[in-house]
């Protein structure tokens, strides 16, 4: 368990996405379990290696990943239900991220990055990503991650909601990141920031 929040009458809970726990990861992601559908992959694995572990399966790819010591990400529930996802671990593990040419490491503490965030549908509006970012964050700190990262952008207004998975900067600032560089990459014509938040202090 990466974390456990009662408030206001309500019980939140953030576990790591362990096998056992796949169908909950599914539930918030891709509830009609369509194969072309998003599984949450794509800096995670290239398609020659969804053919190694998924034989050609996404979601069994993505069922592979998370046997591996670090699982790809944690899930919040609200008072036992499944209500948000946020895909965390090493940026080392990250290999779309580890490559990338556009966010590019600060420095070289080795952080773990936050990559999705996703509410479920119905659930929006209700508190959950707060409470999904803390969890993620009190998950990799309970793994001995010294610090995590995010790349959202500052939007001014409404953005894109195909882009809304990187995140906005009031969201995460209300986490206790602080902004710490920007990079070449853009969301929604948004550059993308680097926020980061310490867990060595």
């Amino acid at each position: 368990m990466a974390g456990t929040t009662p408030s206001d009458d309500v019980r939140w809970e953030t576990h790591a996405v362990t096998p056992d726990r796949f169908e909950d990861f599914a539930d918030i992601v891709n509830p009609t379990r369509r194969e072309n559908q998003c599984w949450c992959l794509s800096h995670r694995l290239t398609a020659p290696q969804i053919r190694e572990l998924g034989g050609g399966s996404r979601q069994r790819a993505m069922r592979a990943l998370c046997e591996r010591e670090h699982p790809p990400g944690v899930v919040t529930y609200l008072d036992g239900t499944p209500v948000g996802w946020c895909s965390i671990s090493p940026r080392s593990e990250i290999p779309r991220l580890e490559a990338s040419k556009l966010i590019r490491p600060v420095d070289d503490v080795p952080v773990w990055s936050i990559i999705c965030i996703v509410v479920r549908s119905g659930y929006r509006k209700r508190g959950v990503t707060h409470q999904l970012i803390e969890g993620a964050v009190a998950y990799a700190a309970s793994r001995g991650a010294p610090a995590v990262e995010a790349h959202p952008v500052d939007p001014e207004g409404r953005m894109d909601l195909t882009m809304a998975f990187v995140g906005t900067r009031g969201m995460f600032e209300k986490a206790g990141f602080e902004v710490i560089g920007t990079t070449d990459a853009v969301a929604s014509k948004m550059p993308r920031l680097v926020m980061r938040r310490d867990l060595r202090t």
